[in-house]
Formats: C-alpha cells, sequence, structure tokens
C-alpha cells in the first residue's frame, strides 16, 4: 500500500521544517510506502531549499514540485496530479503529524471498507489565549473535531477537514479535484474547498470515517489571536459559504438569498449586543461572538450575490 502526503505550501519555511520532522520521525508500519511531495505555490521564502536540506534523510521519498496558480486548491490538485499512489493524504505546512499518524492510516484502509478518513486538529499556541476567545469558534483557530469515538461521517454535521484527510486514488479518480474558486489564495481568506470535496464525496455515495486517533497538532499563530483576524476569517467565510450555497444550496428556505436560520442567527445576536450595551454588562467573549455571527452573513450575502472568482 502506498500513501502520498501531500503539502502544499506558501512563505511558511519556518513552520514547514517543523511539518518535514514530523513526517520523518513518525511511525511507518510494515505493508504501507510513505512518498511526501511538497508543493511550492510561488513562495519567496527558502522553501526550495528547506525541502532540499531535507531530502537526504527521506531516502528519494521526498519530492518538491512548484506550482505557479495561486491558491491552496491549485497546489494540491498539482501534487494529487503528480502522485500515483493509492492513497492520497493532505497536511498543511503549519501542521504536525502525531507519531501514530501512519499507523492508523494504514490501519483504516487494511481493516474497513472505507474511501476517505479524517481526525482531529489539536492545537500548539505560539502565544496565550486572549480572554475575549469565543468558546464556539475553536474553527477559527484551527482546533476542530474533538469527538471520543469513531463514527461514520455524514451520520451528524461533522465535516471532513482538508489538512488532516485521506482519501483513496480511485474515489478521486470519481470525484474529480479540489475546486480552485474556493480555498486560500495568498492574501485572499477564502476557505471551504474541503467543504465542496466533502459533500462532493457524500453525493458520490462514498463512505468516510472519523478517526480519533488520526492526530494532527496545528500551530496557532499569535497573529490569529486578535480581533482582526477573527473578523477577516469569519467574513472570508461566510463569502466561501455563499459562493458554495450557489453549488449545494440548502434545503431550507431562504431570506435575501441567505438561509433563514443563518439571518435569524445575526439578528438576534445584534439584538443581544444591544441589550447588553444599554444593560452596560458585557461579557467580551460572547459580545464578539455575536459579531462575528454578523460578519459570517456579511460574508455570506457578498458572497452569494457580488463576489467574482479571481482569473
Amino acid at each position: 500500500m502506498r500513501l502520498d502526503v501531500i503539502v502544499p505550501t506558501y512563505n511558511r519555511e519556518h513552520l514547514l521544517k517543523h511539518a518535514l520532522q514530523s513526517l520523518l520521525a513518525a511511525e511507518i508500519p510494515t505493508g504501507l510506502t510513505i512518498y511526501i511531495t511538497v508543493v511550492d505555490n510561488n513562495s519567496t521564502d527558502q522553501t526550495h531549499q528547506t525541502v532540499n536540506a531535507f531530502k537526504p534523510p527521506f531516502g528519494g521519498r521526498l519530492n518538491y514540485l512548484f506550482e505557479p496558480k495561486q491558491g491552496k486548491s491549485a497546489a494540491l490538485n498539482a501534487g494529487i496530479t503528480a502522485t500515483n499512489g493509492d492513497l492520497v493524504g493532505m497536511l498543511d505546512d503549519d501542521e504536525e503529524i502525531d507519531g501514530s499518524w501512519y499507523v492508523c492510516v494504514y490501519k483504516a484502509f487494511s481493516n474497513q471498507d472505507v474511501d476517505f478518513i479524517g481526525g482531529p486538529y489539536r492545537p500548539r499556541w505560539g502565544g496565550p489565549p486572549p480572554p475575549w476567545l469565543p468558546n464556539n469558534n475553536s474553527a477559527v483557530i484551527g482546533s476542530v473535531g474533538g469527538f471520543p469515538h469513531p463514527f461514520v461521517y455524514g451520520t451528524n454535521e461533522a465535516m471532513l477537514m482538508g489538512g488532516n484527510a485521506v482519501l483513496t486514488r480511485s474515489i478521486l479518480r470519481r470525484v474529480g479535484l479540489y475546486s480552485t474558486d474556493l480555498g486560500p489564495q495568498g492574501s485572499r481568506f477564502l476557505a471551504d474547498e474541503d467543504t465542496d470535496m466533502y459533500l462532493r464525496l457524500l453525493a458520490a455515495g462514498a463512505k468516510g470515517m472519523y478517526l480519533p486517533d488520526l492526530i494532527i497538532y496545528h500551530y496557532i499563530h499569535p497573529e490569529r489571536l486578535t480581533r482582526r483576524y477573527f473578523r477577516r476569517w469569519h467574513f472570508w467565510r461566510g463569502v466561501s459559504s455563499g459562493v458554495l450555497d450557489k453549488r449545494h444550496p440548502k434545503n431550507v428556505a431562504y431570506l435575501f438569498g441567505i438561509p433563514r436560520f443563518l439571518f435569524g442567527n445575526a439578528v438576534r445576536a445584534l439584538l443581544r449586543m444591544l441589550g447588553t450595551t444599554l444593560k452596560m454588562r458585557r461579557d467580551p467573549a460572547q459580545w464578539f461572538s455575536d459579531e462575528l455571527r454578523v460578519w459570517d452573513v456579511a460574508g455570506f450575502f457578498y458572497g452569494k450575490h457580488f463576489y467574482k472568482a479571481a482569473k
């Protein structure tokens, strides 16, 4: 069994080193062959030199690929197309795999009839969490999926997250590559390339498993622990969701092109903010959480009605 791990990267050679070190150090079970492909998406730092420095210890199992089209989806697609393993794993450049990650992958595809697997993200803090950090916004900082038991994807609201996912080559041939009009593109905070892929997987009848032992550790940069970052992230997540909604409309009532439940969430958030202002009693985390709901809906409206994908 061969696993190709694709690592798209853009100007993060200082973090890429840790990702590669984790991929090198993890236990590889007998019966599984590992190849790593780093896809450089127009980096201007020392990414190429960093990859070259790691090539000797990988013993021919580490490849460098340059992808000039900007965007994470374009980089992932280039890596998928350039490889031919039975399995394709996706890892972000600011992540590290657990020491048993390969073992978990091998067991899953050896013992179960599955097309894809995913697992939890555990945070590695680059700074102390601020007091205003909302409890229900862990996805912003990249800490998701704390479910204690395995489950079949599609049986609850959990989504397959693209930075910790392994798919069979055969299912990728069936559903196609990642959508290049979604996902991060340079300074644009677009997202939902993994959500679009996940929805296409389910529509194709693919079977996926969430595995709590398939652990990655995600570095939380201090820049992410600012209100400005949270506002930008939520707005662009909303834009991405609006774009995605044109492709995968929900079976719910809409108002002004927005799912009515999202619109209602924003209105209730605004009313709570007004109420706490009048009472002069504000919980910082709750206030900011309510503000972010409004940014979500504003982004969704813009993405649904006005956003034009970059050429």
